[in-house]
């Protein structure tokens, strides 16, 4: 999104501003941006608070603990930074690297930047790197993090500013997930002295610093005066915990607020027609499904699972419950990701065959589950269709609802029968779909939510990660999604659609296709 340029109603200054820069133009083939006084009158508005408002609270903010995409939005590329980022086209650019080359196909060197510190002083060097991925890959460590990097056998220190990754096979999609959060430079100072103070107090490189967590309530950061790169033009940004949907969007109209990131689809139409408020879309990396928890009766039968997946009406959701916002999926990978295919299909919706399975599976007279649910609106009404559609099979569903913390808590331990769940994928890789929500290695906290196990598809994933050719790739997944599928481990429902309400006031944030909020050059009226 561009920046809007600060307007000046004094008609006489306005009319000199533009004299001095018809002039300036004039004289010399430079940008504009270039000329001092011009920069002074016409740059983007310095200092003030950014109130971002939100449903839930964070869990935890240590990147290598974090396993969701609204904790990991508070410190991803503000607090801490990585080796590389990822751009608005998800392409790989430098960042504490300021270049790399792949000596061989198991050897990745970084040449880092010069003269970094971490908020607490530490110097950022090749030592700090390797702290930050020895502390992760320790199993000592415990990180759910661990297996998204368990390609990396060594990091090598050449010497301060030169760092290898030497891995034991080769890992096409290396840079990716280094430029998501799980890759972010934790100081080595913290990590020495007290390495679980960091889920509460993060210490990075970034634009800004940790300032303070009131639990339930809000998280706040402050400019980073002594940034290595370009300062943000704000000075603080807030990220308060509002849970009533129509509140956030009352903040926003009043002022009280500029940015609400998760935003119900019911609302559209209310934004759209707001004089102060207007509605941010981008689509994105991300799919929504209902997950079976395969290793609990009734669901570790596949015709049960089967069964269901044919009594869902996909199409009735993406329309009643989402008005359209978002497309249907047919996998658990978005169409934007690498290793999406078209040509795997879904369960028909077809009841007299749902109706069958269940008969065969020894529950013609039907069954209770319970249906396990984070509290964001549109996931409860969702909820509620799937409820009403299994009644026609004979599925009693109750529906859980619980606040999401505790949702993750309790999907991470494995308690629950049936979820709504969503998969932010973070690097635009199908590896970080496939390895964290289907191997055997990743039940739990890394993802697998499923508790799903197949030697075929572990072997088919681990293939893919190591495979260098980009067409045997693509092949691999669209075979392992398809097995995924007759396993019936899933039902997908949506491909998603970013959206955000945001005041007039504010201008140059941006949502990234991993849904993270990017603010660098937010400037506010």
């Amino acid at each position: 999104m561009e920046r809007k340029r600060r307007t000046i109603k004094n008609g006489i200054l306005f009319v000199l501003i533009g004299l001095m820069l018809m002039i300036a133009q004039a004289c010399s083939t430079k940008p504009s941006t270039s000329n001092e006084s011009a920069n002074k009158q016409e740059g983007p508005k310095q200092g003030g608070t950014l109130t971002v408002v939100r449903l839930s609270d964070a869990t935890k903010l240590d990147p290598h603990f974090i396993t969701d995409i609204p904790s990991a939005n508070i410190v991803y590329q503000k607090v801490y930074e990585g080796l590389v980022e990822p751009d608005k086209d998800f392409k790989i650019q430098p960042l504490l690297a300021k270049e790399w080359k792949v000596i061989d196909g198991t050897t990745w060197e970084f040449k880092l930047r010069e003269g970094i510190k971490f908020h607490d002083g530490a110097p950022f060097n090749a030592d700090a790197v390797k702290k930050t991925f020895d502390r992760l890959l320790d199993p000592k460590t415990a990180s759910p993090q661990r297996e998204k990097f368990s390609m990396i056998k060594e990091v090598k220190v050449v010497d301060e500013n030169t760092v290898q990754l030497i891995l034991e096979y080769p890992y096409a999609p290396l840079l990716s997930i280094l430029a998501s959060n799980e890759g972010s430079i934790i100081s080595p100072k913290a990590l020495a002295e007290n390495p679980d103070s960091l889920s509460q107090h993060p210490v990075g490189t970034g634009p800004f610093v940790f300032e303070s967590w009131k639990t339930g309530q809000e998280i706040s950061l402050k400019k980073n005066e002594n940034y290595w790169g370009k300062k943000p033009n704000i000075d603080r940004v807030v990220f308060k915990v509002v849970p009533e949907d129509a509140t956030r969007l009352a903040m926003i109209e009043t002022g009280e607020a500029q940015i609400n990131d998760q935003v119900p689809v019911t609302e559209i139409d209310r934004i759209e027609a707001s004089d102060k408020m207007a509605l941010y879309r981008t689509e994105g990396l991300a799919v929504e499904y209902l997950g079976f928890n395969v290793k609990k009766k009734p669901f570790d039968d596949v015709r049960v699972r089967k069964a269901i997946s044919h009594a869902i009406e996909r199409e009735a959701i993406i329309k009643g419950v989402y008005n359209n916002v978002g497309t249907l999926a047919n996998v658990a990978m978005s169409p934007k990701v690498f290793g999406y295919s078209d040509k795997v299909k879904p369960y028909d919706y077809d009841l007299n065959e749902a109706k069958k399975l269940l008969k065969e599976a020894g529950y013609e007279k039907g069954l209770k589950v319970t249906l396990l649910t984070s509290d964001r609106k549109e996931r409860i009404n969702m909820a509620e269709v799937i409820q009403s559609q299994l009644k026609g099979i004979g599925v009693d569903v109750k529906i859980q609802v619980m606040e999401y913390g505790a949702y993750i808590g309790m999907i991470e331990k494995g308690e629950h029968d049936m979820a709504i769940g969503g998969w932010g994928n973070a690097t635009g890789d199908g590896d970080y779909n496939q390895y964290n929500l289907f191997h055997s290695a990743s039940q739990g906290p890394p993802g697998n939510h499923f508790y799903y196990s197949n030697p075929d598809v572990d072997k088919m994933i681990e293939d893919a990660r190591r495979e260098t050719d980009e067409k045997k790739r693509l092949k691999l997944y669209e075979e392992v999604m398809q097995k995924e599928i007759d396993d019936a481990v899933y039902v997908p429902i949506r491909n998603y659609e970013h959206i955000a309400a945001y005041s007039k006031n504010v201008s140059g944030f941006w949502l990234n296709a991993a849904s993270y909020l990017m603010i660098d050059d937010v400037v506010i009226k």
